[in-house]
């Protein structure tokens, strides 16, 4: 039994700060991949929680356009985490309060596991995220039942996060394993580094699965349906290296082989641009694909294969097929579709493979959630 499912968990984001090291920007509205820090906090955060609150003193419009409720400090002058943490437990209804900060952008899938899983096992009040060198208490799981404490421990002037945890049985959980997922931006340059990471301006989701499990069916039956919404796609699709979609005897054949490089065949209907790759034991990346589309026409890229890269998918998988969980070794998967009801070891989103309107809802959704 996955004993995390017994207690209820609100998602607290934190964005209440003042950003002073970002030239007083509110962190989780700046730009990171072409959309704001939190709403790549928000794809991550909700799959492991029952619901999410968004912490803010500032700018409250703009977060309000993700449909979570925003709760504002009840404290003044921007005290710190803790007083995001206090209106967070005053104001939910969960039994425990999972937090993170909204610049925090590769978050922790296991977040909520592993923490709930360490502090049920050593019966500990707190769980806080360890990434092998030191703590990292901005993600923490904290029991609402420790709101009157932690209010008292602030109406007496006290800030220090690590000194209220000291006054309860606190416990470490190990993400060493994961240490990346707590980087975190802090100034301008820190922003400025991985920008150069962007791989699209547009949404990329794609479907990993195993051979026989029916990605090319889905996306067949999932283009028209997305269509008819008025949402405009582009698909990438992983092939054998032994495909090729010319045939001998054609001209644009006779003339690749006669050592064109690139040959492009255009008519009124249609445009395909064929070009040899010199170097064949090279396997193709999304880094040097994604740009040859003019994503000036299209809302989403949908990704066929490639499941080895770092990007979010939807896993398809049908347990007739008799192979294993891919999401069990890919941070990157936020939901599953089957043709069963599955149990999982992590929270995702679980989808009915059967049910294709119901997955063109939620890829409409992941639009929605990566261009504001």
């Amino acid at each position: 039994m996955n004993t995390s499912s017994l207690s209820t968990v609100t998602g607290v984001i934190l964005a209440g700060g003042q950003g002073r090291r970002m030239g007083g920007q509110d962190k989780g509205l700046i730009p990171y991949r072409q959309r704001p820090l939190i709403s790549h906090i928000i794809m991550l955060l909700k799959p492991q929680v029952d619901t999410i609150i968004i912490n803010a003193n500032r700018n409250t419009e703009q977060y309000h356009e993700y449909r979570y409720p925003i709760i504002e400090d009840t404290l003044t002058n921007f005290c710190g985490p803790l007083a995001g943490m206090l209106s967070a437990m005053q104001s939910c209804e969960t039994d425990f309060i999972l937090t993170c900060p909204c610049d925090s952008p590769q978050l922790s899938p296991q977040l909520r596991q592993r923490l709930m899983e360490t502090l049920l096992a050593n019966q500990a009040d707190i769980a806080v995220a360890h990434d092998g060198d030191r703590l990292q208490p901005v993600f923490c799981l904290i029991p609402r039942r420790l709101a009157e404490h932690l209010e008292n421990y602030l109406e007496q002037g006290e800030r220090k996060i690590d000194l209220w945890f000291a006054q309860h049985n606190t416990v470490a959980v190990d993400f060493s394993d994961q240490a990346d997922s707590f980087i975190n931006f802090n100034r301008p340059e820190d922003l400025a580094t991985h920008h150069a990471k962007i791989e699209s301006d547009i949404p990329v989701l794609g479907f990993s699965a195993y051979s026989g499990t029916g990605k090319t069916t889905l996306l067949r039956q999932l283009i028209p349906v997305l269509n008819n919404k008025g949402i405009k796609v582009a698909v990438i699709k992983h092939a054998h290296h032994l495909f090729d979609i010319d045939t001998p005897g054609k001209d644009s054949y006779e003339i690749r082989e006669a050592g064109s490089q690139q040959t492009l065949v255009a008519s009124s209907r249609l445009m395909a641009l064929m070009q040899t790759n010199v170097n064949t034991d090279q396997t193709p990346q999304l880094a040097d694909l994604i740009p040859r589309l003019d994503t000036s026409t299209l809302d989403i890229i949908l990704v066929e294969g490639f499941k080895h890269e770092s990007f979010y998918k939807i896993e398809l998988h049908r347990p007739t097929v008799g192979k294993p969980f891919i999401y069990e070794h890919d941070d990157n998967i936020i939901a599953i579709a089957s043709d069963e009801t599955l149990s999982l070891n992590r929270k995702l989103d679980q989808l009915d493979i059967n049910d294709i309107d119901a997955i063109a809802n939620y890829v409409a959704d992941f639009i929605t959630h990566w261009t504001r």
